[in-house]
C-alpha cells in the first residue's frame, strides 16, 4: 500500500475494528460495538458510519494510489 498518512490508519484501524466485529457476530452472535454504546445508540450508529466511510475509502484508496 506505499506510506501510509494518518487518514489511511485511522481508515485501515476502522476497518479492521468493522472486521473484526463483523466475525463476533457471524461466530458468536455477538455485537460488540452494540455491546459497548447500546443497541442503535446514537455513538454506535456514528461508529457503524465510520467504518463504513472508511471501507469505503480504503476501496477507493486501493485502485487510485500510486505506489
Amino acid at each position: 500500500m506505499g506510506k501510509m498518512n494518518a487518514l489511511d490508519w485511522i481508515a485501515l484501524v476502522l476497518v479492521i475494528v468493522g472486521g473484526l466485529n463483523w466475525g463476533l457476530v457471524g461466530f458468536f452472535d455477538f455485537d460488540l460495538v452494540a455491546a459497548i454504546f447500546g443497541e442503535m445508540s446514537t455513538v454506535a450508529r456514528i461508529v457503524y458510519d465510520l467504518v463504513g466511510l472508511s471501507a469505503i475509502y480504503m476501496l477507493v484508496a486501493t485502485f487510485t494510489k500510486k505506489a
